[in-house]
């Protein structure tokens, strides 16, 4: 026996419901990913948080030996903190071919769910639409312009590219995202087919819709029973929430979706439309962003300086967000598509990315889909 002990390791898991085994989907991820994963935990010395850290990434150490466990001192290696772009101690940073995803936490979910995205990341293409006055994502000099979401997406292993489908009338099939962000130009007959032809082929897609410009796209919001409607959501408890602007939306807690689950932050929203949604063509909807009872929808004039709910206006609850689900099979695979609707498009610009839980809302929402 004591020979044996010293040529072999038996590892046998008595704990109740087996909270020291990974599950049957994350021992799978490990095992589609060959190349070693390194793993940096940003925690202060002698911190007790680094023993649990360590026995939660042993499990996956267990499965995957190369899973390589790193402890950064944020205190002693700031450079290391700039670096990985770390806002608070205890955030720990997931490397695999070069790739990197920043996570709050160790819980299983969390930890194979960024694995699973770091795995396919290579692969992924957001493609932006351009040519009728979308949000570009180029203009770095531009306090409107989505070019450092761009970045955000790039840092994440995703590929980024703007497409005009005047001058180039395809969307091209490694698409894993579509994005219409708050057009200000009517769309071609034929480009809203393509756009259509896209949707109905199963591809998933992101749409912003700012109140100050049309929405358009009347057949394709046909299509997924969706209606922008016109006006500026009104939040009378501005003052209280110092958002300094009774169109400014905060959004200060989120109803159940796979989008902002564990999103613990407040997220600001300069001047929005509300939606209404009722599925069509096999979709469900799930509300994402939802302003309370105490506001609605302005259809008037809000550059007078004093506004208030009258006949003409709509009242609230308000749905800002939503998700539209529903399962398709491509090609012979079973899938599911995804889309992402927001009133609102300025969160992710240039000037707005920042604040609050912005960009990590934004990050999410694409990585979702």
């Amino acid at each position: 026996l004591a020979a044996l002990s010293v040529r072999y390791s038996v590892a046998v898991d008595w704990t109740a419901g087996a909270r020291n085994t990974l599950t049957d989907a994350s021992r799978a991820q490990l095992e589609a990913m060959p190349d070693p994963i390194t793993v940096r935990a940003f925690v202060y010395s002698g911190d007790p948080l680094r023993r649990d850290i360590e026995q939660d990434f042993a499990r996956y150490q267990r499965i995957k030996p190369d899973v390589q466990l790193e402890f950064i001192d944020p205190s002693t290696q700031p450079q290391q903190v700039r670096e990985f772009d770390i806002r608070q101690p205890g955030q720990i940073v997931l490397e695999y071919q070069g790739r990197r995803e920043t996570i709050p936490g160790t819980t299983e979910p969390t930890v194979t769910t960024a694995l699973q995205r770091l795995s396919v990341a290579g692969e992924q293409w957001v493609v932006f639409l351009t040519g009728h006055g979308e949000r570009s994502i180029e203009q770095e000099d531009n306090a409107t312009a989505l070019s450092v979401f761009a970045a955000s997406l790039r840092d994440k292993g995703l590929k980024v590219q703007a497409l005009n489908l005047v001058q180039t009338p395809a969307i091209p099939d490694n698409t894993s995202v579509l994005v219409i962000a708050s057009p200000q130009r009517p769309y071609l007959d034929g480009e809203i087919e393509l756009l259509r032809a896209y949707v109905a082929g199963g591809g998933n897609l992101l749409w912003l819709a700012d109140p100050d410009d049309p929405a358009g796209l009347a057949p394709l919001a046909e299509d997924l029973g969706l209606t922008w409607l016109d006006g500026y959501a009104i939040f009378p408890n501005y003052q209280v929430l110092g958002t300094g602007h009774p169109g400014f939306f905060a959004a200060t807690g989120y109803p159940a979706n796979a989008v902002t689950e564990g999103l613990d932050q407040i997220t600001l929203f300069p001047l929005v439309r509300s939606l209404l949604v009722d599925p069509v063509n096999d979709w469900a909807m799930q509300p994402m962003l939802v302003a309370d009872e105490t506001s609605w929808l302005e259809t008037g004039d809000i550059t007078t300086g004093s506004v208030a709910l009258d006949d003409d206006d709509i009242a609230g609850p308000l749905l800002i967000g939503a998700t539209l689900t529903r399962d398709r099979e491509v090609d012979g695979e079973s899938l599911t598509q995804r889309i992402g609707l927001i009133g609102d498009a300025d969160f992710l610009s240039n000037l707005h990315l920042g604040e609050l839980g912005n960009e990590a809302l934004g990050l999410n929402l694409l990585q979702w889909l």
